[in-house]
Protein backbone atom coordinates (compact mmCIF):
# COMPACT_ATOMS: atom_id res chain seq x y z
CA UNK A 1 0.00 0.00 0.00
CA UNK A 2 1.34 3.42 -0.98
CA UNK A 3 1.81 6.17 1.59
CA UNK A 4 0.48 8.69 -0.94
CA UNK A 5 -2.80 10.24 0.22
CA UNK A 6 -5.70 10.09 -2.26
CA UNK A 7 -8.15 11.88 0.05
CA UNK A 8 -7.12 14.74 2.36
CA UNK A 9 -9.92 16.47 4.25
CA UNK A 10 -9.55 19.17 6.89
CA UNK A 11 -12.38 20.57 9.01
CA UNK A 12 -15.05 19.62 6.49
CA UNK A 13 -18.42 21.07 7.56
CA UNK A 14 -21.88 21.02 6.03
CA UNK A 15 -25.02 22.53 7.57
CA UNK A 16 -28.67 22.28 6.58
CA UNK A 17 -30.34 25.10 8.50
CA UNK A 18 -29.91 24.36 12.20
CA UNK A 19 -28.65 20.83 11.50
CA UNK A 20 -24.90 20.27 11.18
CA UNK A 21 -24.72 17.09 9.08
CA UNK A 22 -20.90 17.00 8.90
CA UNK A 23 -19.06 18.71 11.74
CA UNK A 24 -15.34 19.50 11.31
CA UNK A 25 -14.43 16.21 9.63
CA UNK A 26 -10.72 15.41 9.28
CA UNK A 27 -9.90 12.44 7.06
CA UNK A 28 -6.97 10.96 5.15
CA UNK A 29 -7.17 7.91 2.90
CA UNK A 30 -4.05 6.37 1.35
CA UNK A 31 -3.71 4.94 -2.15
CA UNK A 32 -4.64 1.27 -2.38
CA UNK A 33 -6.62 1.40 0.87
CA UNK A 34 -10.19 0.31 1.62
CA UNK A 35 -11.55 2.84 4.10
CA UNK A 36 -14.91 2.21 5.76
CA UNK A 37 -17.18 4.88 7.24
CA UNK A 38 -19.65 3.44 9.75
CA UNK A 39 -22.19 5.05 12.02
CA UNK A 40 -25.88 5.07 12.92
CA UNK A 41 -28.52 6.59 10.66
CA UNK A 42 -28.08 10.37 10.54
CA UNK A 43 -24.37 10.22 11.41
CA UNK A 44 -23.42 12.16 8.27
CA UNK A 45 -21.88 9.35 6.21
CA UNK A 46 -23.84 9.92 3.00
CA UNK A 47 -23.42 13.70 3.22
CA UNK A 48 -19.66 13.22 3.62
CA UNK A 49 -19.55 11.08 0.46
CA UNK A 50 -21.54 13.63 -1.51
CA UNK A 51 -19.13 16.35 -0.42
CA UNK A 52 -16.14 14.23 -1.44
CA UNK A 53 -17.67 13.51 -4.84
CA UNK A 54 -18.34 17.20 -5.54
CA UNK A 55 -22.11 16.71 -5.70
CA UNK A 56 -22.48 19.10 -2.77
CA UNK A 57 -20.49 22.16 -1.72
CA UNK A 58 -19.20 22.37 1.87
CA UNK A 59 -19.82 25.35 4.12
CA UNK A 60 -16.28 25.13 5.45
CA UNK A 61 -13.16 23.03 5.08
CA UNK A 62 -10.56 21.91 2.55
CA UNK A 63 -10.77 18.86 0.26
CA UNK A 64 -7.93 17.47 -1.83
CA UNK A 65 -8.86 14.48 -3.97
CA UNK A 66 -6.23 12.64 -6.06
CA UNK A 67 -3.88 15.59 -5.54
CA UNK A 68 -6.38 18.28 -6.67
CA UNK A 69 -8.19 20.92 -4.67
CA UNK A 70 -11.85 20.03 -5.26
CA UNK A 71 -13.07 23.64 -5.06
CA UNK A 72 -10.54 24.84 -7.68
CA UNK A 73 -10.31 21.81 -9.96
CA UNK A 74 -13.71 20.07 -9.88
CA UNK A 75 -13.45 18.65 -13.42
CA UNK A 76 -10.05 17.04 -12.79
CA UNK A 77 -11.41 15.45 -9.62
CA UNK A 78 -14.61 14.15 -11.22
CA UNK A 79 -12.59 12.50 -13.99
CA UNK A 80 -10.69 10.52 -11.35
CA UNK A 81 -13.50 9.33 -9.09
CA UNK A 82 -16.35 6.89 -9.41
CA UNK A 83 -19.37 7.51 -7.19
CA UNK A 84 -22.01 4.84 -6.58
CA UNK A 85 -24.99 6.13 -4.63
CA UNK A 86 -27.34 3.96 -2.58
CA UNK A 87 -29.78 4.07 -5.48
CA UNK A 88 -27.62 4.08 -8.58
CA UNK A 89 -29.41 5.33 -11.70
CA UNK A 90 -29.76 2.10 -13.66
CA UNK A 91 -32.42 2.02 -16.35
CA UNK A 92 -34.65 -0.95 -15.56
CA UNK A 93 -36.09 -1.24 -19.09
CA UNK A 94 -32.60 -1.43 -20.64
CA UNK A 95 -30.57 -4.62 -20.73
CA UNK A 96 -27.25 -5.04 -18.92
CA UNK A 97 -25.37 -4.39 -22.18
CA UNK A 98 -27.52 -1.36 -23.01
CA UNK A 99 -26.90 0.15 -19.57
CA UNK A 100 -23.15 -0.35 -20.02
CA UNK A 101 -23.27 1.24 -23.48
CA UNK A 102 -25.30 4.19 -22.19
CA UNK A 103 -22.89 4.96 -19.35
CA UNK A 104 -19.87 4.46 -21.60
CA UNK A 105 -21.34 7.08 -23.95
CA UNK A 106 -22.08 9.34 -20.97
CA UNK A 107 -18.46 9.12 -19.75
CA UNK A 108 -17.09 9.57 -23.28
CA UNK A 109 -15.39 6.15 -23.30
CA UNK A 110 -14.03 5.37 -26.77
CA UNK A 111 -15.41 2.38 -28.69
CA UNK A 112 -11.99 0.75 -28.87
CA UNK A 113 -11.39 1.07 -25.14
CA UNK A 114 -14.83 -0.24 -24.13
CA UNK A 115 -14.31 -3.30 -26.38
CA UNK A 116 -11.33 -4.12 -24.20
CA UNK A 117 -12.79 -3.07 -20.82
CA UNK A 118 -16.41 -4.28 -20.86
CA UNK A 119 -15.60 -7.99 -21.42
CA UNK A 120 -13.11 -7.80 -18.54
CA UNK A 121 -15.71 -6.21 -16.24
CA UNK A 122 -18.29 -8.84 -17.23
CA UNK A 123 -15.81 -11.62 -16.50
CA UNK A 124 -14.79 -10.07 -13.16
CA UNK A 125 -18.42 -9.80 -12.00
CA UNK A 126 -19.54 -13.07 -13.64
CA UNK A 127 -22.28 -11.11 -15.41
CA UNK A 128 -21.40 -12.19 -18.98
CA UNK A 129 -24.33 -14.65 -19.25
CA UNK A 130 -26.81 -11.88 -18.39
CA UNK A 131 -25.93 -9.12 -20.87
CA UNK A 132 -29.30 -9.51 -22.61
CA UNK A 133 -31.39 -9.38 -19.42
CA UNK A 134 -33.24 -6.20 -18.46
CA UNK A 135 -31.82 -4.48 -15.37
CA UNK A 136 -35.27 -4.50 -13.77
CA UNK A 137 -35.26 -8.32 -13.84
CA UNK A 138 -31.90 -8.70 -12.08
CA UNK A 139 -31.53 -9.76 -8.45
CA UNK A 140 -30.38 -7.17 -5.90
CA UNK A 141 -26.81 -8.46 -5.95
CA UNK A 142 -26.66 -8.49 -9.75
CA UNK A 143 -28.00 -4.93 -9.91
CA UNK A 144 -25.20 -3.82 -7.59
CA UNK A 145 -22.63 -5.55 -9.78
CA UNK A 146 -24.05 -3.79 -12.84
CA UNK A 147 -23.98 -0.44 -11.02
CA UNK A 148 -20.35 -1.08 -10.06
CA UNK A 149 -19.43 -1.88 -13.66
CA UNK A 150 -21.05 1.34 -14.86
CA UNK A 151 -19.11 3.28 -12.19
CA UNK A 152 -15.81 1.72 -13.34
CA UNK A 153 -16.20 2.39 -17.06
CA UNK A 154 -14.07 5.56 -17.06
CA UNK A 155 -11.37 3.80 -14.98
CA UNK A 156 -11.41 6.00 -11.84
CA UNK A 157 -8.54 6.17 -9.34
CA UNK A 158 -10.91 6.48 -6.38
CA UNK A 159 -14.18 4.65 -5.82
CA UNK A 160 -16.80 6.16 -3.48
CA UNK A 161 -19.53 3.65 -2.51
CA UNK A 162 -22.56 4.51 -0.38
CA UNK A 163 -23.75 1.32 1.39
CA UNK A 164 -23.12 -0.76 -1.75
CA UNK A 165 -24.37 -4.06 -0.26
CA UNK A 166 -27.43 -2.77 1.60
CA UNK A 167 -30.28 -5.26 1.15
CA UNK A 168 -28.07 -7.72 -0.75
CA UNK A 169 -27.98 -11.41 0.20
CA UNK A 170 -24.88 -12.78 2.04
CA UNK A 171 -23.49 -14.67 -0.98
CA UNK A 172 -23.74 -11.59 -3.21
CA UNK A 173 -22.14 -9.49 -0.46
CA UNK A 174 -19.20 -11.89 -0.37
CA UNK A 175 -18.87 -11.79 -4.17
CA UNK A 176 -19.00 -7.99 -4.13
CA UNK A 177 -16.16 -7.84 -1.62
CA UNK A 178 -14.05 -10.25 -3.66
CA UNK A 179 -14.48 -7.88 -6.60
CA UNK A 180 -13.40 -4.91 -4.43
CA UNK A 181 -10.28 -6.76 -3.26
CA UNK A 182 -9.39 -7.49 -6.89
CA UNK A 183 -9.81 -3.82 -7.83
CA UNK A 184 -7.62 -2.69 -4.92
CA UNK A 185 -4.90 -5.13 -5.97
CA UNK A 186 -4.93 -3.33 -9.33
CA UNK A 187 -4.32 0.01 -7.59
CA UNK A 188 -7.82 1.38 -6.97
CA UNK A 189 -8.60 3.18 -3.70
CA UNK A 190 -12.01 2.62 -2.11
CA UNK A 191 -13.97 4.65 0.44
CA UNK A 192 -17.31 3.16 1.38
CA UNK A 193 -20.06 3.56 3.92
CA UNK A 194 -21.61 0.44 5.38
CA UNK A 195 -24.29 -0.54 7.86
CA UNK A 196 -22.62 -3.93 8.40
CA UNK A 197 -19.94 -4.14 11.08
CA UNK A 198 -18.64 -7.43 9.67
CA UNK A 199 -17.87 -5.50 6.45
CA UNK A 200 -16.08 -2.82 8.44
CA UNK A 201 -13.80 -5.61 9.75
CA UNK A 202 -12.69 -6.19 6.15
CA UNK A 203 -11.51 -2.59 5.70
CA UNK A 204 -7.90 -1.46 6.13
CA UNK A 205 -9.09 1.47 8.22
CA UNK A 206 -12.44 2.35 9.82
CA UNK A 207 -13.88 5.71 10.78
CA UNK A 208 -16.72 5.76 13.32
CA UNK A 209 -19.05 8.71 12.73
CA UNK A 210 -21.63 10.01 15.19
CA UNK A 211 -23.72 13.18 14.84
CA UNK A 212 -21.55 14.46 12.02
CA UNK A 213 -18.23 13.97 13.83
CA UNK A 214 -15.50 11.36 13.51
CA UNK A 215 -15.20 9.89 17.00
CA UNK A 216 -12.61 7.22 16.20
CA UNK A 217 -10.44 6.38 13.18
CA UNK A 218 -8.15 3.34 13.24
CA UNK A 219 -7.54 -0.13 11.86
CA UNK A 220 -10.23 -2.62 12.98
CA UNK A 221 -7.70 -4.46 15.18
CA UNK A 222 -6.58 -1.29 16.96
CA UNK A 223 -10.14 -0.05 17.38
CA UNK A 224 -11.00 -3.22 19.30
CA UNK A 225 -8.11 -2.50 21.67
CA UNK A 226 -9.18 1.11 22.30
CA UNK A 227 -11.83 0.34 24.92
CA UNK A 228 -10.73 1.22 28.46
CA UNK A 229 -13.36 -1.15 29.86
CA UNK A 230 -13.22 -4.98 29.86
CA UNK A 231 -15.74 -6.90 27.76
CA UNK A 232 -17.61 -9.90 29.25
CA UNK A 233 -20.08 -12.48 28.00
CA UNK A 234 -22.90 -13.06 30.49
CA UNK A 235 -25.54 -15.78 30.52
CA UNK A 236 -28.38 -15.95 33.03
CA UNK A 237 -31.92 -17.43 33.18
CA UNK A 238 -33.74 -14.19 32.20
CA UNK A 239 -31.52 -11.95 30.10
CA UNK A 240 -34.33 -9.56 29.20
CA UNK A 241 -34.98 -8.79 32.88
CA UNK A 242 -31.25 -8.67 33.64
CA UNK A 243 -30.43 -6.02 31.02
CA UNK A 244 -32.04 -2.97 32.75
CA UNK A 245 -30.62 -4.09 36.12
CA UNK A 246 -27.12 -4.24 34.64
CA UNK A 247 -27.53 -0.89 32.89
CA UNK A 248 -28.31 0.74 36.23
CA UNK A 249 -25.09 -0.50 37.88
CA UNK A 250 -22.22 1.89 38.40
CA UNK A 251 -19.22 0.86 36.31
CA UNK A 252 -21.27 -0.82 33.56
CA UNK A 253 -20.61 1.13 30.38
CA UNK A 254 -22.69 -0.88 27.91
CA UNK A 255 -24.98 -3.95 27.86
CA UNK A 256 -26.26 -5.46 24.62
CA UNK A 257 -27.82 -8.82 23.64
CA UNK A 258 -25.59 -10.96 21.45
CA UNK A 259 -27.03 -14.30 20.35
CA UNK A 260 -27.89 -16.30 23.45
CA UNK A 261 -25.93 -14.05 25.81
CA UNK A 262 -25.35 -10.46 26.89
CA UNK A 263 -22.13 -8.60 26.14
CA UNK A 264 -21.25 -5.98 28.72
CA UNK A 265 -18.34 -3.65 29.34
CA UNK A 266 -17.16 -3.15 32.92
CA UNK A 267 -14.82 -0.44 34.11
CA UNK A 268 -11.45 -1.69 35.31
CA UNK A 269 -12.37 -1.20 38.97
CA UNK A 270 -15.34 -3.58 38.84
CA UNK A 271 -15.21 -7.38 39.02
CA UNK A 272 -17.51 -10.04 37.55
CA UNK A 273 -18.47 -10.94 41.13
CA UNK A 274 -19.92 -7.46 41.55
CA UNK A 275 -22.26 -8.12 38.61
CA UNK A 276 -23.22 -11.61 39.80
CA UNK A 277 -24.10 -10.32 43.28
CA UNK A 278 -26.29 -7.56 41.84
CA UNK A 279 -28.26 -10.07 39.76
CA UNK A 280 -28.59 -12.46 42.74
CA UNK A 281 -30.08 -9.67 44.85
CA UNK A 282 -32.78 -9.20 42.19
CA UNK A 283 -33.47 -12.95 41.97
CA UNK A 284 -31.97 -13.12 38.48
CA UNK A 285 -29.11 -15.53 39.21
CA UNK A 286 -27.22 -17.70 38.85
CA UNK A 287 -25.19 -16.27 35.99
CA UNK A 288 -22.11 -17.27 34.02
CA UNK A 289 -19.74 -14.40 33.22
CA UNK A 290 -16.39 -14.60 31.44
CA UNK A 291 -14.06 -12.08 29.77
CA UNK A 292 -14.01 -12.10 25.95
CA UNK A 293 -12.31 -10.30 23.09
CA UNK A 294 -14.85 -7.67 21.96
CA UNK A 295 -16.02 -7.54 18.36
CA UNK A 296 -15.95 -4.32 16.36
CA UNK A 297 -19.72 -4.15 16.87
CA UNK A 298 -19.26 -4.35 20.65
CA UNK A 299 -16.72 -1.52 20.62
CA UNK A 300 -18.77 0.59 18.23
CA UNK A 301 -21.88 0.39 20.43
CA UNK A 302 -19.79 1.16 23.52
CA UNK A 303 -18.34 4.29 21.91
CA UNK A 304 -21.78 5.52 20.79
CA UNK A 305 -23.16 4.97 24.31
CA UNK A 306 -20.27 6.95 25.82
CA UNK A 307 -20.71 9.78 23.31
CA UNK A 308 -24.41 9.99 24.09
CA UNK A 309 -23.68 10.17 27.82
CA UNK A 310 -21.20 12.99 27.20
CA UNK A 311 -23.80 14.89 25.20
CA UNK A 312 -26.39 14.38 27.94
Amino acid sequence: MSSEPVIQVQQLTKRFGALTAVDGLDLEVRRGEIFGLVGPDGAGKTTALRLLSGLMDPDHGQLRICGYDLSRNPDQVRDRIGYMAQRFGLYSDLTVQENLDFYADLFGVSRSYRKELVPRLLQMTRMAPFTGRQAGRLSGGMRQKLALMCTLLHKPELLLLDEPTCGVDPVSRRDFWEILYGLVREGLTVLLTTAYLDEAERCDCVGLMHQGRMIQCETPARLKQRAEEVCYRLRCPDQRAAKPVLESLEGVASVEPFGGALHLFLSAGRSPGYVAEALDRQGLGPCEIAPIQPSLEDVFILMIRKENRKAA
